[in-house]
């Protein structure tokens, strides 16, 4: 009984000792992998897969830029288009040499100066300027004296200030339209994150509460962006709409006066004929 189980130890042992080199040489091999930093072949594939679905979600700037907007952004772009077109119409329209024209000035001196009254007349109601429009009104009423001139002046001047203003109001309804559509874009964003945290269980994704939060802050940054331009060109304009009415009131008052005097003498305001000019026969 004793010499069996010597032999079947024995039989044991050599078993053991025979396989244990390729068990230690796993071993060891294992150790190494890993000291080295090879990712097992499941490791491999699961890195491959990562890799390339980060690759399949990473977008561009521009790409990420035109996604966000959305909707909401190319409203604001449309406005913007229409801000930009109107601040250059008003640079071009709403200036001091089209409101007075010097040379619409030094005909009519001259025309007054060489007791041409009805040509004096004839010049400002064919010229279409501001100082032409008031001028004409004012020169019309001078048969009925001075003051009766000089108020009709004011008159036509105080419509062509608010005509003036208006073309400029949009500059202000811009300046206050544009943090209310980011205000909109603002909330949508708000709601898309808080939507994604809500609904998202165990599984929350932070890319879908980021997305939704970085859109809100992009078109309150868009709508910001459009109107703090919009407030500041429409003060700007304001100002000029301003200086370009006095000036033009003014120098319309000296040439009504001037050419009451000069032909308060010899009647000349009662002459002058207000009647449109007749066109010419068609041969």
């Amino acid at each position: 009984m004793l010499r069996k189980s010597v032999l079947w130890a024995i039989l044991l042992g050599s078993i053991v000792l025979g396989r244990s080199p390729a068990i230690f040489a796993q071993a060891e091999g294992g150790a190494a992998a890993e000291a080295k930093g090879d990712p097992k072949p499941e490791a491999k594939g699961e890195v491959k897969s990562d890799a390339a679905a980060e690759k399949e979600t990473t977008m561009s700037g521009i790409e990420w830029f035109i996604k966000s907007s959305g909707w909401i952004g190319l409203l604001i772009l449309g406005l913007s288009i229409y801000f930009v077109s109107l601040i250059i119409r008003l640079f071009m329209e709403m200036r001091q040499e089209i409101a007075i024209p010097a040379e619409l000035v030094a005909r009519t001196q001259e025309s007054i100066k060489a007791r041409d009254f009805q040509g004096a007349f004839d010049a400002v109601r064919q010229d279409d300027s501001f100082l032409g429009r008031v001028l004409t009104a004012g020169i019309a009423e001078l048969p009925n004296g001075l003051p009766d001139a000089r108020e009709a002046l004011e008159r036509v001047g105080e419509a062509e200030t608010v005509e003036m203003e208006k073309r400029i109001s949009m500059l202000a309804v811009l300046g206050t339209l544009g943090p209310m559509i980011g205000l909109l874009g603002t909330l949508l964003g708000m709601i898309e994150s808080f939507s994604a945290i809500s609904m998202g269980g165990q599984t929350l994704k932070a890319n879908e509460v980021a997305g939704g939060i970085s859109k809100a802050l992009l078109l309150t940054f868009e709508g910001v962006s459009l109107s703090v331009p919009a407030i500041y060109f429409f003060a700007f304009f304001r100002n000029r709409v301003s200086t370009i009415s006095v000036n033009a009131m003014l120098e319309a008052d000296q040439l009504l006066r001037f050419f009451y005097r000069t032909g308060r003498s010899k009647g000349a305001a009662a002459s002058v004929s207000t009647a449109p000019p007749t066109p010419p026969a068609r041969p």
